[in-house]
C-alpha cells in the first residue's frame, strides 16, 4: 500500500515535468505524416458518426458524406498542426453548423503560444451585415486608414467575399451566423492570418473623405523584439487576494442602481461560475426591497454554461410555469470504444449511464429537462419591466433562459439575434475529443435539446422583440447604443406614470 501510494504521489510531479519538457520542445513548424493524418481524420469521423446527437440536423447525410470525403481528399501530404487544424478540421465541422461542435489547437500548442505576439494583416474592423469599418491600426504610423475608415475589399475580395468565406471556417448553430460577425469584429487579424495566410503586402481599398474608393497598400504588421537594454525587473505590486477575486466575480457578474430612473442594471456575463446562486438571491432580495421596477439585463457577453443556473434565473423573474426542454436525448449510453479518446471520458460515461434512459424511438433522454415543470419564485420574484439585452454572443444557456422569458408580460428581448439556436442546440456535456497524433481537439456536444415550446427549425438564433443594430456614430463615439435606446425607453415610460 505504501508503495502505491507513493506511485499516486509521484503520478503529479512526473506528470508536470512531463508537461514541462513536451512544452519546452514543441515546434509548431513540426509536420504529421499524411498517413497520421489520415488516421486522426478517420478517428474524429466516426466519433462524429456514432456519438454526435445531430451531426445531420442541418446537414443531411449525403452532404455531409460528400464534406467527410472532400476533406479526407485533401490530405495530399504532410501538414503541421495548424495547417491541418485550419485547412482540415476547421471547415468540416463548420458544415455540422453545430456552435457546440468546434475544434482547437493542442495543448502544448497553446502553452507555446501563450507568450508569444504574432505578425498579422494590420486592421481591426468592426464587421456588420456587408460593412468593414476599422476600428484600429496596429501600424501606428499609418495616416491613411485611420478609425472609422470604411475598407471595401482585401486583396481583391470585398467584404460579402470576404465574410462569405470566413464564416466557411467558424462554427455556429445552424445559419445563426451573428456570433461569427462578433468573432470577426473583436481580431479579424486572427481570423485572416489563420484562413488565408500571411501576406508581405496587402492591397486594401476603402472609401476616402470625399466618398470616393481608393485603393493602398499596407504591409504586414510584423512584431518587433525589444532591442533595449534588459532593465531590472519591477518587483509586482502584491495584490490582495480577497480584491482579486472580488475583481473576477465583478467581471462575471455584476449589479449597478440607477436610482433617477428606479432601475436595476444587472450584467450576467456566464452561467458557469461567479457564485451566481447567492448573486440572484441577494439581487433580487434588494431589488424588491427597494420598490425597484425596472430591470435592464446584459446577456451580450453571456456564452452559457450551467442550464441549472440558467434555469434558476428564470424562476426569478418569469411571470409563468416553464420546462427547459420538449426532447433532450444522446444517440449513445456511452462512448465505448472511443472513451480513451475524449477528455474525462470515464467521468462522461458516468453521466450518460446515469442521467439516461433508453426511450421507445432507442434514444438515450435526459428526462429531467424534458419532464421538470418550473414555477417563478414566490419570494423575490421580479414581475416589473425586464430588458433583456442579446446579441450573437448570446449563446446555449443563455438562449434558452432568452426563450423562456421571451413573449412574457412586460418582458423586452432588445439588440440584435443571439447566436444560440432558438428551436435548440446541443450540449449539457461537452468534452473533448483529444486526436492520438495531432492532439487536436474538438468539442462534442453529447446532447441535443430542442427548447420547450420551440419554434419551427428555421436555423435562427432567438430575434429580439426590438432590433438595435449597429450605428456607426454610436460606435465611432464608443456610445453603447442598445444601452441608450433601452434606459430612454424606461424613461419615457416613468414619465407616463
Amino acid at each position: 500500500m505504501k508503495f502505491v501510494n507513493n506511485i499516486l504521489f509521484l503520478l503529479p510531479v512526473l506528470c508536470l515535468f512531463s508537461c514541462a519538457a513536451s512544452n519546452k520542445n514543441y515546434s509548431p513548424s513540426k509536420k504529421y505524416s499524411q498517413h497520421q493524418l489520415q488516421e486522426d481524420y478517420a478517428l474524429l469521423r466516426n466519433i462524429l458518426e456514432q456519438k454526435h446527437p445531430s451531426l445531420y440536423w442541418y446537414t443531411c447525410k449525403d452532404s455531409m458524406d460528400m464534406y467527410f470525403e472532400k476533406y479526407y481528399a485533401d490530405i495530399k501530404d504532410s501538414m503541421t498542426e495548424q495547417q491541418f487544424g485550419w485547412k482540415i478540421i476547421a471547415p468540416l465541422t463548420d458544415k455540422i453548423h453545430c456552435g457546440h461542435t468546434s475544434f482547437g489547437m493542442s495543448k502544448a500548442y497553446n502553452n507555446w503560444a501563450a507568450d508569444k505576439r504574432f505578425s498579422s494583416f494590420p486592421l481591426l474592423m468592426k464587421f456588420w451585415n456587408d460593412t468593414m469599418v476599422v476600428t484600429a491600426n496596429l501600424n501606428k504610423r499609418d495616416s491613411v486608414l485611420r478609425r472609422g475608415a470604411f475598407i471595401t475589399s482585401v486583396n481583391g475580395m470585398n467584404s460579402e467575399v470576404l465574410k462569405n468565406t470566413m464564416f466557411g471556417y467558424m462554427t455556429e448553430d445552424g445559419d445563426a451566423n451573428n456570433v461569427n460577425y462578433i468573432r470577426l469584429s473583436s481580431n479579424f487579424p486572427y481570423y485572416h492570418r489563420n484562413i488565408f495566410g500571411l501576406s508581405k503586402n496587402y492591397t486594401v481599398q476603402y472609401i476616402d473623405s470625399l466618398g470616393k474608393e481608393q485603393t493602398t497598400i499596407l504591409p504586414l504588421f510584423e512584431q518587433r523584439k525589444d532591442s533595449t537594454k534588459k532593465m531590472k525587473p519591477v518587483e509586482p505590486v502584491k495584490k490582495d487576494k480577497r480584491e482579486t477575486r472580488n475583481k473576477q466575480l465583478q467581471d462575471m457578474r455584476s449589479l449597478a442602481i440607477d436610482t433617477v430612473n428606479n432601475t436595476a442594471i444587472i450584467t450576467l456575463n456566464t452561467f458557469s461560475s461567479g457564485r451566481l446562486r447567492k448573486f440572484y438571491r441577494q439581487t433580487f432580495r434588494y431589488i424588491r426591497k427597494a420598490g425597484v421596477t425596472n430591470v435592464v439585463l446584459d446577456l451580450r457577453s453571456n456564452g452559457g454554461g450551467r442550464i441549472n443556473l440558467s434555469t434558476l434565473l428564470t424562476k426569478y423573474v418569469s411571470r409563468r410555469n416553464f420546462k427547459v426542454a420538449d426532447t433532450s436525448f444522446a444517440v449513445a449510453r456511452s462512448l465505448r470504444p472511443y472513451t480513451r479518446y475524449v477528455k474525462n471520458g470515464f467521468v462522461n460515461n458516468l453521466g450518460l449511464f446515469f442521467l439516461t434512459k433508453r426511450n421507445k424511438d432507442g434514444l438515450y433522454h435526459f428526462g429531467h429537462w424534458e419532464r421538470k415543470v418550473y414555477k417563478p419564485k414566490t419570494k423575490n420574484n421580479f414581475s416589473g419591466n425586464l430588458y433583456v439585452l442579446i446579441n450573437g454572443s448570446t449563446f446555449s444557456a443563455s438562449t434558452i433562459f432568452c426563450n423562456a422569458v421571451k413573449g412574457q408580460p412586460g418582458v423586452v428581448l432588445a439588440g440584435e439575434e443571439a447566436g444560440g439556436g432558438w428551436y435548440g442546440n446541443n450540449g449539457i456535456l461537452i468534452p473533448d475529443i483529444i486526436l492520438p497524433n495531432t492532439h487536436l481537439r474538438v468539442r462534442l456536444p453529447l446532447f441535443r435539446l430542442v427548447q420547450y415550446n420551440h419554434v419551427a427549425k428555421n436555423g435562427r438564433g432567438v430575434v429580439p422583440d426590438l432590433y438595435i443594430g449597429t450605428d456607426y456614430n454610436a460606435l465611432m463615439k464608443s456610445i453603447d447604443k442598445k444601452m441608450v435606446v433601452v434606459m430612454q425607453m424606461i424613461k419615457e415610460s416613468n414619465r407616463r406614470k
